[in-house]
């Protein structure tokens, strides 16, 4: 006896619908998430310079430029010729707040100077890099308030054009 085969045709009406509903669950979640985090990382973005040698200040300017440099026994401000100033470490630890007491008399002294260049030796950890910009940048200084008792900061642009480069 003969063998048949029997072959069943697939008709339209057998096809198989694939279930997107899960799918959609996970777009209508993931999407939102995505446009609020994409909003929020161009918040901590700064623009930051690399410093040049062809960009040097023309005769009328003056040639006064803030360095501030940062090194394994301290940090070292210099107008780009000489150390006009050196913080020593406190506990093994850059002394900030020196710092940033420095830098907003530097800037009562040179009002009109925007730019500054901070400089880091290759050992220093980025930390302290990103710590001594934020004092070089700005500084909190406290506001007399109208109610007592209550001391409030306002935060002052000290040289905001950073330029970043190694230690010489």
């Amino acid at each position: 006896m003969a063998r048949q085969h029997h072959y069943r045709r697939r008709t339209k009406g057998d096809a198989h619908e694939i279930d997107v509903t899960t799918f959609l669950n996970l777009m209508v979640v993931l999407v939102p998430f995505l446009l609020i985090t994409a909003v929020f990382s161009r918040l901590t973005i700064v623009e930051l310079n690399l410093p040049s040698s062809t960009g040097g200040p023309t005769q009328g300017q003056d040639n006064f430029r803030v360095e501030v440099i940062g090194r394994d026994a301290g940090i070292e401000i210099t107008n780009g010729k000489a150390v006009i100033g050196t913080i020593p470490n406190k506990d093994g630890e850059f002394d900030l707040e020196t710092l940033s007491n420095f830098m907003q008399e530097l800037k009562l002294e040179y009002p009109a100077q925007d730019s500054a260049s901070v400089l880091m030796e290759a050992q220093i950890p980025y930390d302290y890099l990103i710590q001594v910009m934020d004092i070089v940048r700005a500084a909190e200084v406290p506001v007399e308030d109208s109610i007592e008792g209550e001391q409030t900061f306002e935060l002052v642009a000290l040289f905001p054009e950073i330029s970043v480069g190694d230690a010489p």
